[in-house]
């Protein structure tokens, strides 16, 4: 049955320390940088580049707040240069992840847009998360309920973002199955939404 599909994050998730605020929590709401070789700060959100992460929480304050205080040359032990704008950086990065991974479970058949067949998904018992355009209006964000609380609902993007996930001007209202892709959109979206959140 669809409902018995494990697709969330594991509940055993890892954890790592924000060097701002010295707190541990989920990997899902860190963002790892690392020192490049020229001595530059870079964001890591896949995770996957080499050498020592240092972790941030996923907030423009806490990003902002690291550089400003030179943090990251603390926490690397070395001089590390980070850009003024690593926020902005950190947030077109996720942004644009999330619009690509969007658009690839377009295009497998695992996410729709449009009130009414989002609706019908929903109905269903298909949709997994509910994604909803954060210019949207209130009042046709209103017609529809995620599906399973405020843990699978996006509305951090916008209706041009959705838009250009699946080949459109705009989109206000969108859904995805459960699904690995699912996985990765809800877990970037959750970063990409600290960043939004003023």
């Amino acid at each position: 049955m669809m409902n018995e599909v494990h697709w969330k994050k594991p509940r055993e998730e890892e954890e790592r320390r924000c060097i701002v605020s010295r707190e541990s929590g989920p990997k899902s709401g860190l963002v790892r940088f690392v020192v490049g070789p020229d001595g530059q700060v870079v964001p890591d959100v896949l995770e996957k580049l080499p050498g020592r992460g240092i972790w941030v929480t996923a907030s423009r304050a806490a990003i902002d707040e690291a550089v400003k205080k030179g943090l990251f040359s603390r926490a690397a032990k070395t001089k590390a240069d980070a850009n003024p704008e690593l926020s902005d950086q950190v947030e077109a990065i996720l942004a644009r992840r999330v619009v690509d991974m969007l658009s690839m479970g377009r295009k497998a058949g695992r996410a729709i847009a449009g009130l009414e067949k989002v609706k019908g998904w929903l109905m269903d018992d298909k949709a997994a998360i509910l994604l909803q355009a954060s210019d949207g209006s209130e009042r046709g964000k209103t017609a529809l309920r995620a599906p399973d609380g405020p843990e699978t609902l996006i509305s951090c993007l916008t209706s041009s973002e959705l838009g250009m996930a699946f080949g459109r001007d705009t989109v206000v209202h969108a859904a995805m199955t459960r699904d690995g892709i699912t996985n990765r959109v809800l877990f970037d979206a959750t970063r990409l939404a600290g960043l939004r959140t003023k």
